[in-house]
């Protein structure tokens, strides 16, 4: 009983105590949940097939992540002995294949959790026989998995309308019809990973937003194709989404964050980094209507001024919510901004490289109130570099972390 709250680490160190903790120790009960990714990384076939042979059905999660010697055959004797298995992270596993999730679709019908981020030769096949075998699957985590076109996503959602989680992060082949399959058959989706997808368009995620009004957290980062319709959408049909990725969506403006902040009450965190439209309009309603932000980067938001941060700085979620904001490459920032976020008590990390109008001196002005915060910055030298023979002389900015 007590052998069951060890780690992997502790539990190989008990076995050589004596042979009766020998037995005690490597008993498949106390092997549950394994992870190797901080124990050992350069393992080979063999072990996963030994642990698998020890655990057999007690086996509930296991993580490979990074493991480059684990093969197809290997994880076939792993599912065939580990039939139990619920959680199952292969996320760098680069030698496995589509006959992998065969035999997972074979042997392990319980599955709930499966990444299998790059692991780049794993195509629709795979997605196809997780959709037979593996009905209970609720995340799936493909990213950078580029052979996957929208047939294997028909696929999947058919087999697996229970899916919660989904990551496509890097799948650049996946176009809007992939997102219609999963409006149409995953009303329970929460979160939806699609950063980098470059063919998404409007008419794919309005799609999403209208079939899954559960999303409670959407990367659409890179899809720069898309506008201000996505933040209608969401406005109108996803009202607890508390997580919103959408940097370098050059597109947006403040009209669609308007709407969207007047209907989704629950923004925890906002990535609006390159979304170089947006004025202290959106700051203002943001600051109305979210009183639960907590992280906001606005970094090379070029129009952003010290008047939106103020309110920003004013509004219901300064005081014991806002913990980071980045504020990079935002050149009509200055000192005066840090004077309107120091009533911000739960500010734990502050972003400001490259903008030229902050001091030394508002930074230290900022810290006599908030002594913990974070702040990371550069400062250019104060006066021009000297002359040398005709030319003038390059100097590296100071980067400092105070």
């Amino acid at each position: 009983r007590i052998f069951s709250f060890l780690d992997v680490v502790t539990l190989c160190r008990c076995a050589q105590v004596s042979r009766a903790w020998n037995v005690l120790a490597l008993d498949g009960s106390n092997w549950q949940r394994i992870d190797l990714f901080d124990f050992q990384r350069d393992i080979e076939g063999r072990v996963v097939e030994n642990i698998s042979k020890r655990c057999g059905g007690f086996l509930r999660k296991l993580s490979l992540r990074g493991c480059l010697g684990v093969g197809d055959n290997a994880l076939r004797t792993f599912a065939q002995n580990c039939r139990n298995i619920e959680v199952l992270n292969l996320n760098g596993c680069t030698k496995i294949t589509d006959a992998t999730c065969t035999s997972l679709s074979k042997f392990c019908s319980k599955l709930r959790h499966l990444d299998l981020a790059s692991c780049t030769s794993i195509t629709n096949l795979s997605l196809k026989a997780l959709s037979e075998g593996c009905p209970l699957l609720e995340q799936l985590i493909i990213s950078w998995c580029d052979q996957v076109t929208k047939d294997g996503i028909q696929a999947l959602v058919r087999g697996c309308g229970g899916l919660k989680a989904l990551s496509l992060k890097g799948c650049t082949q996946l176009e809007d019809e992939a997102l219609k399959y999963i409006g149409a058959h995953c009303p329970e989706l929460v979160t939806l990973n699609l950063q980098t997808c470059l063919q998404i368009t409007d008419d794919g995620l309005i799609t999403i937003c209208r079939g899954c009004h559960k999303l409670q957290s959407l990367c659409a980062s890179g899809c720069s194709n898309i506008t201000d319709a996505i933040l209608n959408a969401l406005g109108q049909n996803c009202p607890r989404l508390r997580i919103l990725e959408v940097a370098r969506c050059s597109q947006l403006t403040d009209v669609g964050f308007t709407t969207l902040a007047r209907n989704c009450h629950e923004l925890e965190k906002m990535d609006l980094e390159e979304c170089v439209q947006i004025t202290d309009s959106t700051l203002i309603q943001l600051s109305i209507h979210c009183p639960r932000l907590q992280v906001l980067s606005l970094s090379h938001c070029e129009l952003i001024t010290d008047d939106g941060i103020r309110h920003l700085g004013n509004g219901a979620c300064a005081h014991d919510r806002l913990e980071v904001i980045e504020l990079d490459n935002c050149p009509l920032i200055t000192d005066a901004s840090l004077e309107h976020l120091k009533s911000c008590h739960s500010l734990e990390r502050i972003e400001l490289y490259d903008c030229q109008q902050i001091t030394r001196a508002g930074i230290k002005r900022l810290r006599t109130h908030l002594p913990n915060i974070k702040v990371h910055a550069y400062f250019a030298p104060v006066t021009p570099p000297p002359s040398v023979g005709g030319s003038r002389q390059r100097f590296c900015r100071c980067c400092i972390i105070l």
